[in-house]
Formats: C-alpha cells, sequence, structure tokens
C-alpha cells in the first residue's frame, strides 16, 4: 500500500512538472481585437508572458526613431488597433499593409513590444491565424462582421486575400 501512495506522489509530481514546463513553452495568438475584447470584458490582458500579435501593419503608421533600428507601429485586424515598438532588423518583406506576426510581451496599458517580427514570406501566403483574424474583424456587405470568403484558404497554411475557396 505504501508502494502504491510513493507511486501517486510521484506520478502527481511528474505531471505537475510536465504541465509547469509546457505552460512556460507555450506561445499563444492574440490578434487586436482579441486584447479589445478581453478590455472590454474586464478580464486581464495577457502579459508578463510570450505571446504571437498578428494582423497587418497599419497603413500610415510606421515611424523609424533616429537609431535607426527602433521602429514603432500599429497591427490592425480591422477590428482594433496595437501599438508595437520593436528595436533591431525587420524582415525584408516588411511593410504597411501586409501581414505580420509578431512575437513579444503585451505590456499593461496594451503596447505591445516584440523581440522578433516575421513577415510573410511571398505574395501568396498569409499566416492562418492572421487570415482567421481578419476575417473575424472584416466588414460584410450588410453593415456587419465577419463576412465569408474574403481570405480564401489554398492547403494547410495558405492564404490568399481575395480569393474564394
Amino acid at each position: 500500500m505504501a508502494w502504491l501512495t510513493v507511486g501517486a506522489v510521484m506520478v502527481a509530481a511528474a505531471a505537475s512538472l510536465a504541465i509547469l514546463a509546457l505552460d512556460r513553452n507555450l506561445t499563444f495568438f492574440y490578434s487586436p481585437a482579441d486584447f479589445a475584447d478581453l478590455t472590454a470584458a474586464g478580464e486581464p490582458l495577457p502579459t508578463n508572458r510570450p505571446i504571437r500579435l498578428g494582423g497587418l501593419v497599419a497603413d500610415d503608421s510606421v515611424r523609424r526613431d533616429g537609431d535607426g533600428l527602433t521602429v514603432h507601429f500599429e497591427v490592425t485586424d480591422h477590428g482594433a488597433i496595437t501599438p508595437v515598438s520593436f528595436t533591431g532588423i525587420l524582415p525584408d518583406l516588411f511593410r504597411e499593409g501586409q501581414g505580420v506576426v509578431a512575437i513579444g510581451q503585451l505590456s499593461r496599458d496594451g503596447h505591445f513590444t516584440a523581440q522578433e517580427i516575421l513577415a510573410k514570406h511571398d505574395e501568396n501566403y498569409m499566416p492562418p491565424e492572421v487570415a482567421a483574424a481578419l476575417e473575424r474583424n472584416r466588414p460584410s456587405q450588410d453593415g456587419g462582421y465577419g463576412g465569408s470568403g474574403a481570405y480564401g484558404v489554398y492547403g494547410a497554411d495558405t492564404v490568399i486575400p481575395g480569393e474564394n475557396p
């Protein structure tokens, strides 16, 4: 009976360690509208942990500091906007109006500090999470949101804006 108790405690300890390690290594994806929804619901923002922020680089939002490495811009999903700062070398394909995924941390005031910026790798690709966020927040023809067919899916991870599946 004592062996069963010791075994159960060891299994519980191993499971706890595995869950803790998994939680520390998960990087959740959010869109700007997700942050706005959390704020509106009175729920806490996902601060103090690495997350991915995806959407489009908002038009006329890119500003560079004098050091040449720090850039400030806004990410939008047509439902909300999140300000982003990044210090480093941006991907060549980074530009306004293009899909982007920023990996970093969100502050309590809603400002996102990115440690890494991922831009689309060719004209036919948009990360699936970004396409889904844009689809949810795209104005539909009847004035609502979440219209259908704006971002068609090609393959497991390729989305072409403006195409119907």
